[in-house]
């Protein structure tokens, strides 16, 4: 049973950074890719940075420079930091993981072209002002 599970959002001035964890467990973080994704109040989900293996890595226009995603294989567990943030940056962040063919632009696709995000968690609170 995949689970993943989120902490780390909370309330921030505008410039300020918060790096958010992801706990995944009934898997290893490894087998699968692994995403996060926001979606703010009134606005669809969006990709915001996604991460193959420990080095191969892609993010959304709009966080680029400012986010870093990462992971620790032996911790089991998903980062991302967020710096410089802004008040458009307020929204719930989840994780993802799924199998996939390739990631672009902060968004994992399987071979099928469908978006790689079987697993999600509940989602941590940003707000940023």
């Amino acid at each position: 049973h995949v689970q993943l599970v989120e902490s780390g959002g909370g309330s921030v001035q505008a410039g300020g950074s918060l790096t958010l964890s992801c706990l995944a467990s009934g898997y290893t973080v490894t087998a699968y890719c692994m995403a996060w994704f926001r979606q703010a109040p009134g606005k669809e989900r969006e990709g915001v940075a996604t991460i193959v293996g420990t080095k191969i890595t892609s993010y959304a226009d709009s966080v680029k420079g400012r986010f870093n995603i990462s992971k620790d294989d032996a911790k089991n567990t998903l980062y991302l930091v967020m710096s410089s943030l802004k008040p458009e940056d307020t929204a719930m962040y989840y994780c993802a993981a799924d199998s996939c063919s390739y990631c672009t632009d902060g968004l994992c696709y399987t071979s099928g072209g469908a978006l790689a995000n079987k697993y999600l968690g509940q989602g941590t609170q940003v707000t940023v002002s």
